[in-house]
């Protein structure tokens, strides 16, 4: 089984200094992978919370007015600092998270360094326009100024990879930010953030504060010291955050259950791999995940048969196995979630063709074997709610105009998948689709780190646009600026 490793008694991070009052109350850090205690980390409090944002506060106009190259120094520095902790990084994430090591794992730590350069590339090329007006006395251009101090949130599923987005591009447009990490993966968030101070981040620009969401996530989210909100996770708690954070900037990228069409004219050959792919990546714990499979009638029983084929073929075990192809689940929590939604379909008449229970055998009872559920009836969880698990749900649809409303009926729309070899089909599905992201003839889940991603106005999937210099936009302000120049001789005569 994987190799042991204790951290020991972790701390929080605010104003340049790691705090760990030993007396305060600790939580256990538990792998998914051994069962084993990995490390302690404060509980955080309210006051932690208010220490932090008055740190990020007292810093921020100082980075703010830090000219942009220097920020981007920065940006660069701590990119090179991950690289060189890669296989420490890389090392935590599969213990503490649960993905498998050579497959997964070392994409995601290597992804930590690749944002931050990212960000200071496109900082440096956020160029705005002067704009063309009727007054001839005025000149108007527009500016981009940070918003502030960021209350930023992150998830369990990509502990480095989504900090990373946010943090980066918060830093190199003048942010500053208080941080909390999900508490079950939050000694990677501890990790990254020594690559931070390694890199000589001032103190106080980011600030990791550890411990119960509703108490410190709620806290700097509600805050009237923080400016704007960046949260990745579920919808349930997005629209939670939303309310908390009533009339500041949000960027929310919240759940989905990525509805995949499959018609009968698809090569089911090319389309059955890159469908499990999107099922069983991470075990399934992928905001874009292929969460359910709307398939034309004709071909579903075929296409049900080559996902039990490619179930078969995922290897469950030791994510540091190089063997492996799917580790654990990360908690109980989400564990429980599959066991009901799996339990749900069974009830209302679905077929499980493969897997649908708990692995055995294993050093903790989170190992979920890859799941076919064929049959699946559209009232059932597993269509209207995002499983978040190694689940394929199959749902049969007869005629186009039934797909669209099988895809709608979820409330969901984050990203989704067609394949059909009808290019006129492809885009007109797509374009209809009330879906953030709309992949053809690939999984739901591929995503380009330069391309926006986020959900679609009028689900629950979330507010804005992440990637590449989408995410450097929406943290940021777009100032106008108006200068009156005179009406000197002849303005007002028309050009000859």
């Amino acid at each position: 089984m994987a190799v042991r490793s204790s951290l020991g008694d972790l701390a929080m991070y605010i104003g340049g200094r790691w705090i760990s009052d030993r007396s305060a109350d600790r939580a256990e850090v538990r792998s998914p992978v051994t069962g084993e205690v990995i490390a302690t980390i404060p509980q955080g409090t309210r006051r932690d919370a208010d220490n932090a944002i008055e740190s990020a506060r007292a810093s921020q106009q100082r980075w703010a007015v830090t000219p942009l190259p220097e920020r981007a120094r920065v940006s660069r520095r701590i990119a090179e600092v991950a690289r060189r902790r890669h296989a420490e990084l890389t090392h935590l994430l599969t213990l503490e998270q649960g993905k498998p090591y050579h497959t997964e794992a070392i994409v995601e730590a290597g992804a930590v360094p690749i944002w931050f350069d990212m960000a200071a590339e496109y900082a440096l090329t956020l160029e705005t326009p002067v704009l063309p007006i009727e007054n001839p006395a005025k000149r108007v251009f527009t500016i981009r100024q940070p918003r502030g101090v960021y209350a930023v949130v992150t998830p369990w599923n990509y502990p480095l990879g989504t900090p990373s987005q946010y943090l980066s591009a918060a830093l190199v447009t003048g942010n500053a930010v208080v941080w909390v990490p999900a508490p079950s993966t939050s000694a990677c968030a501890v990790k990254l953030m020594e690559c931070l101070e390694e890199a000589e981040v001032p103190p106080g620009i980011v600030n990791l504060v550890t411990g119960p969401g509703p108490v410190v996530g709620d806290e700097i989210v509600a805050h009237p010291g923080t400016d704007a909100v960046a949260f990745t996770g579920s919808s349930a708690t997005g629209r939670t955050i939303a309310a908390r954070a009533a009339g500041k900037p949000l960027v929310l990228e919240l759940g989905g259950n990525g509805p995949t069409l499959v018609f009968s004219d698809a090569d089911l050959e090319r389309a059955a791999p890159a469908i499990a792919w999107g099922c069983y990546r991470n075990a399934g714990q992928v905001c874009t995940a292929t969460g359910r499979i709307l398939v034309d009638e004709r071909v579903r029983e075929e296409l049900a048969d080559r996902l039990v084929d490619a179930a078969k073929k995922v290897r469950l075990g030791d994510p540091f196995d190089p063997l492996t192809t799917m580790g654990p689940l990360n908690n109980e929590r989400t564990a429980t979630k599959v066991d009901e939604h799996v339990a749900d379909a069974r009830q209302r008449g679905a077929h499980i063709r493969f897997g649908g229970r708990r692995a055995e055998g294993f050093p903790t009872d989170l190992y979920y074997l890859p799941t076919v559920v064929d049959g699946v009836p559209p009232e059932s969880r597993l269509h209207l709610e995002e499983t978040f698990g190694p689940v394929g749900a199959l749902i049969p649809f007869h005629d186009e105009e039934e797909a669209f409303r099988l895809a709608a009926a979820s409330g969901l729309g984050l990203a989704g998948a067609v394949f059909t070899r009808d290019i006129g089909r492809a885009l007109r599905v797509a374009e209809r689709l009330r879906l953030g992201t709309v992949i053809i003839n690939d999984q739901s889940s591929y995503w380009d780190r330069r391309s926006p991603a986020g959900g679609a106005s009028g689900t629950f999937s979330g507010i804005g646009r992440l990637g590449g210099k989408y995410t450097l936009l929406e943290m940021t302000d777009l100032k106008t600026i108006v200068i009156d120049v005179g009406s000197g001789p002849n303005m007002a005569q028309p050009a000859t």
